[in-house]
């Protein structure tokens, strides 16, 4: 890759090749040039989609494709002969399939492609189909590396991400109309952003520490909801952006009930039990995916709001505003009963307060912070139990990407009393380069079968999993199902008849509902 301006725009093979150099390359300004120079090529309508492959992302959100549909792939092309175009064209039509045979049409559509891919290409496609793409292209990195490129200083670029909450977007309007372009992005009411996040808390005592002057928030186990109103008309989108407007009449109803003319509110929606308490994530999660009029059971459970922030109130933008202030105009625009509760002192015994309703922690936030939309930073930590548990692997599936070759993501199982194991659940997170050398050698000691992507073991290492709580579920034979398990270590001073049991876990989910 020569770094040349290209007439035919960017290729498919471009993009493999700077992952590999970007993955193989420390330096965060190295990094930022290869991919600066890659995206210099593209042409109108490439360069959106250049960036979304280089982040591990497809356009289309669901192609009916994954890791299962990678066995079995045919032989590399000898020379590169895919634009991005091609790409996007054949994850559509896989997309777009459905009926009878739905499933054998997708796969000859995934064959076809990986079929006119070469090696390189189909490492990249392989990372895109699985969901495992590491190029160490970031999206920090690739922030950097679209300013570069188009030759706008980082600062607009960023905040034209923070309010477009989509970098595939900016870098379209800034690789094409340069600084105009950016101009064009402003916080719109009905058009959503970013949200801002929390950065994980050790504790309550740290969090604290760390923020000067801090406002404690019970953190809630919802979905997050960004509503927008302008008028009578009302949004109500989700983290990841989508429009569930229509799915959540009980939420329009509370928007146009504000005393505003306009307003951007940032919150949770929980389905409440009789008493108050949430009733579990999944029950929520279930809710916000259906409308209020499917019927039985669902029309029976109503999302409740819980507002927390604001972030534009009739005609005035607040992102820029200390928090101290949001919260001011929260309370003139919101009603307490749609607030989530708030502290600015006694904060050990607020925070025994939120646990005790059944909330999962509190959140500890700067007063003085603005909103920064899409990022992660220190200004807010959650703080919030985490649960152990010592399971069993049972199996392990060969990865993708950077951990081909190697067994990756775990089957995870719990003691039956009445003797052997109960699945619970599949994690590949937490593990370093390191571990994943070390239990893909003892896993293949212990191998039972396989079907040439599952390795079946003898149940014999203990492993110890962290797991933000657990949800029931029908996939697995317990009824239940582990959030957000990671790795945190292999157990080898235990032994599997030491492990814990699925009655262990058991009492956690039932705590939790």
């Amino acid at each position: 890759m020569d770094g040349e301006v290209d007439g035919g725009g960017v290729r498919l093979v471009d993009l493999a090749e700077v992952c590999t150099l970007v993955a193989a390359q420390p330096a965060r300004s190295r990094k930022t040039e290869a991919l600066a120079r890659v995206l210099r090529r593209a042409q109108p309508g490439q360069a959106g989609l250049a960036v979304r492959y280089l982040s591990g992302e497809l356009r289309q959100r669901r192609t009916g494709v994954g890791h299962r549909s990678l066995v079995g792939l045919p032989p590399p092309a000898e020379a590169p002969a895919l634009g991005l175009d091609d790409v996007d064209a054949a994850f559509s039509a896989m997309a777009g399939v459905s009926g009878a045979g739905a499933t054998a049409a997708r796969r000859r559509l995934l064959l076809d492609l990986f079929a006119r891919a070469t090696e390189a290409e189909q490492r990249l496609l392989t990372g895109l189909v699985g969901g495992e793409l590491r190029s160490g292209a970031q999206a920090g990195v690739l922030t950097d590396a679209v300013a570069q490129a188009a030759g706008v200083p980082l600062t607009a670029v960023r905040t034209a991400v923070l309010l477009a909450g989509s970098l595939p977007d900016v870098a379209e309007a800034a690789l094409t109309s340069g600084p105009d372009g950016l101009a064009g992005f402003r916080l719109q009411v009905g058009r959503p952003l970013s949200p801002m996040l929390a950065a994980p808390g050790a504790d309550l005592a740290d969090a604290l520490a760390r923020t000067p002057r801090a406002s404690v928030e019970w953190k809630l186990d919802g979905i997050r909801v960004q509503v927008h109103r302008e008028g009578e008309r009302v949004f109500v989108f989700t983290r990841s952006l989508d429009d569930i407007t229509d799915r959540v009449p009980e939420l329009v109803e509370v928007a146009q009930a504000l005393p505003v003319r306009s307003v951007v509110l940032d919150g949770e929606a929980l389905a409440l039990a009789d008493d108050g308490r949430p009733r579990p994530f999944q029950v929520t999660a279930a809710r916000a995916a259906t409308r209020a009029s499917a019927g039985p059971p669902e029309a029976a459970v109503r999302l409740t709001p819980w507002f927390f922030d604001v972030l534009h109130l009739d005609g005035e933008d607040l992102l820029g505003e200390p928090l101290h202030e949001r919260v001011a105009a929260l309370q003139r625009a919101v009603p307490e009963r749609w607030r989530v509760p708030r502290a600015l002192d006694g904060f050990e015994d607020f925070a025994a307060a939120a646990l005790a309703a059944g909330h999962e922690g509190v959140v500890v936030k700067d007063l003085d912070a603005p909103y920064d939309a899409g990022r992660r930073g220190g200004a807010w930590r959650k703080v919030k139990p985490v649960h152990t548990f010592d399971l069993v692997v049972l199996a392990a599936e060969w990865g993708h990407g950077r951990r081909t070759g190697r067994l990756s993501n775990l089957h995870l199982g719990a003691r039956d009393p009445a003797g052997g194991f109960v699945m619970l659940g599949k994690t590949f997170k937490g593990l370093t380069d390191e571990l994943l050398a070390w239990q893909t050698a003892e896993l293949l000691a212990r191998q039972e079968s396989t079907d040439g992507w599952t390795v079946v073991v003898r149940p014999e290492l203990v492993v110890e999993i962290a797991v933000d709580g657990v949800q029931a579920s029908s996939r697995y034979p317990g009824g239940m199902a582990l959030r957000f398990a990671r790795v945190l270590r292999y157990r080898p001073d235990r032994t599997p008849d030491s492990a814990d049991t699925v009655d262990d876990v058991r009492r956690l989910h039932v705590g939790a509902g």
